[in-house]
């Protein structure tokens, strides 16, 4: 799934490409990625309105339209959001279009189909955004602030990074990688870890995230920027997917566990 670095690669590439076109007519193909209302009146409620930004909260996508209506969009697994000539053939699997009046579509392909997309008015954002912690790239997201939401919380570490509730946009992969930079074990206890490692944790989320996005995100196999493009993320990584090979620090075998439903990467001897 598209974390926090692919969202905004995404975000930051189709930016340009969108701001300022009007949205003349689309098509749903797949009438169960519209969330609320039926496909005919979403299609309804946006046609003749101007794109005036894109913004992105957590892993969400909001589209934001004349009229103050906001186009919600969620690519979960193996959604691909790009810009295309109008006279491109629509890729396999493309299931949602906005037809713009430059000449192009914002085209939504998904593979599983499990992306949604929804709308709401701005500033009435729906439960499943008002929810969402601060975002970790903001000023908002501080060593204190991060401290405050973690206190006295009983759960494993890791399932504390991939509550989006705690902090937004954090998914698997760097979940990992933030814990490894830290040193950190992802199944200790969050009220175990002293403000010393929590303040480490809170400056590997940061940096790893930072990181990504200036790679352009991290691409196994789905994963594309707003121009079709790879991450190159993926070449960076130190122990997401990386086991049975040396540690970067140590040399040690990364290991790979079951927790929580998910494989999580780990240096048995850097994170104790």
């Amino acid at each position: 799934m598209p974390e926090l670095p692919e969202v905004e690669t995404i975000r930051r590439t189709l930016l340009p490409k969108l701001t300022g076109a009007t949205i003349l007519s689309g098509e749903v193909l797949h009438e169960k990625m519209v969330l609320g209302i039926t496909a005919e009146e979403f299609l309804k409620r946006v046609s003749g309105r101007k794109i005036t930004d894109l913004q992105r909260r957590g892993k969400y996508l909001l589209l934001e339209l004349s009229a103050g209506t906001v186009i919600g969009i969620h690519l979960r697994m193996t959604g691909q959001l790009t810009v295309e000539a109008a006279d491109e053939p629509p890729a396999k699997a493309t299931y949602f279009r906005l037809f713009l009046d430059d000449g192009t579509e914002l085209r939504f392909r998904d593979q599983r189909k499990f992306g949604k997309v929804f709308l709401f008015e701005k500033g009435k954002p729906p439960a499943s955004l008002r929810k969402l912690g601060p975002e970790p790239l903001s000023p908002e997201f501080s060593a204190a602030a991060f401290k405050k939401r973690l206190a006295q919380r009983k759960l494993a570490v890791k399932k504390a990074l991939l509550n989006q509730e705690i902090v937004a946009g954090i998914g698997n992969i760097y979940a990992d990688e933030a814990l490894f930079e830290a040193g950190i074990h992802p199944a200790r206890a969050v009220n175990s870890l002293t403000d010393t490692e929590i303040d480490a944790l809170f400056q590997a989320v940061i940096k790893v995230l930072s990181a990504a996005i200036e790679s352009r995100g991290t691409t196994f196999r789905d994963y594309r920027d707003g121009e079709g493009r790879s991450g190159a993320y993926q070449n960076k990584l130190k122990v997401y997917g990386q086991k049975g090979r040396p540690c970067p620090k140590c040399g040690s075998l990364i290991a790979k566990m079951n927790f929580g439903g998910r494989g999580t990467h780990f240096c048995p001897l850097c994170q104790i």
